[in-house]
């Protein structure tokens, strides 16, 4: 706080018992004792707990970065947390099980938010204070008896063998008929597909190497025919970028994320297959890996899962393969 502030703030105290030459005199003996001193103004309480929460909650971005967490989720973290702390107007410390409950069950009803967002929040906010818990700040985390959001099962569709081969015959490119077929062959995230370059691809072993969530990198495998759209693809191919896909017009920069979903959704709309994005493709290869036998351990190694339970929401076993195999071991 200036010093003009805190005279005048004592003055203004004083003003109507002393004379002008009293309050001069005064004015000036303050403003010579106070410059002896650096003077702050004491922050509010609102001011501290925002302070205090600000500093736990970036050293815990912190760590949760030194673990490898992609920049992306990092944001998602801070940005779900900020709204979270904001929400409650509470000292990070002082929030209890119930203040987290009444907040999801608000934004849910509010936002109109389905189970599957609101248990991702429950997750974030279980990782945050349970990492306060580990670390001393808080002696038991408060999400620790706000159990898993039950959530309705939903069948997520799969290319056929039909769309597959539809799409294939639509390419004009062929760099559409290659990126189709390394989706398809090695189930490669969008994001990890856009980071291939060329001298990742090792044609002999049928191979490349991708760089998946918080940068872990990853050998995945491709087939025969998949080999041959490649090549056909980098044998028509004039510049000199690094990237494996680019765009089709000069000057033939890296191609994105969403110039990839952008150009399925419009090879799909062609043929009339519905909801054609590179995660469909991804779904696809695991439920073909499990229905053919591939262990699903297997599966988890493939699609670069962490958690198994992650490869069994994306994997569909297919319901036909589950009659037979009623009638095999049951009858």
């Amino acid at each position: 706080m200036a010093t003009e502030d805190i005279l005048n703030d004592i003055v203004s105290g004083i003003k109507d018992v002393l004379s002008d030459e009293q309050l001069k005199l005064v004015n000036s003996s303050i403003k010579d004792v106070l410059a002896k001193y650096e003077i702050n103004k004491k922050a509010s309480n609102e001011e501290r707990r925002e302070k205090e929460n600000t500093e736990l909650l970036e050293t815990f971005l912190s760590a949760k970065k030194i673990e490898g967490c992609s920049d992306k989720t990092i944001h998602y973290y801070q940005s779900s947390i900020v709204k979270l702390l904001k929400g409650l107007s509470k000292c990070t410390k002082e929030i209890c099980t119930n203040d987290i409950r009444r907040y999801l069950a608000e934004i849910q009803e509010r936002n109109g938010l389905s189970k599957v967002t609101i248990d991702n929040l429950r997750r974030i906010f279980s990782s945050f204070f349970s990492w306060l818990e580990d670390e001393d700040y808080i002696a038991k985390s408060p999400v620790r008896r706000i159990h898993k959001v039950r959530t309705d099962t939903l069948v997520k569709e799969v290319l056929s063998d039909e769309n597959i081969e539809t799409l294939r015959d639509s390419c004009k490119e062929s760099r559409d008929l290659a990126m189709i077929d390394l989706l398809l062959s090695t189930g490669v995230r969008v994001g990890e597909l856009v980071k291939i370059n060329r001298a990742d691809i090792d044609f002999q072993e049928r191979q490349c190497k991708v760089f998946g969530k918080g940068n872990k990198e990853r050998e995945v495998y491709f087939n025969a025919r998949t080999k041959i759209h490649l090549q056909r693809y980098l044998e028509s191919r004039t510049d000199d970028n690094p990237a494996l896909f680019v765009t089709l017009s000069k000057p033939h920069t890296r191609l994105t994320i969403s110039g990839v979903e952008v150009r399925l959704r419009k090879m799909g709309k062609v043929v009339h297959i519905d909801k054609v994005h590179p995660h469909k493709f991804r779904r696809t290869l695991a439920t073909m890996a499990i229905d053919r036998g591939m262990p699903i351990e297997q599966v988890q190694k493939l699609l670069g899962h962490v958690r198994i339970d992650t490869t069994l929401h994306y994997a569909m076993v297919n319901q036909q393969n589950v009659k037979i195999a009623h009638r095999k071991f049951i009858n």
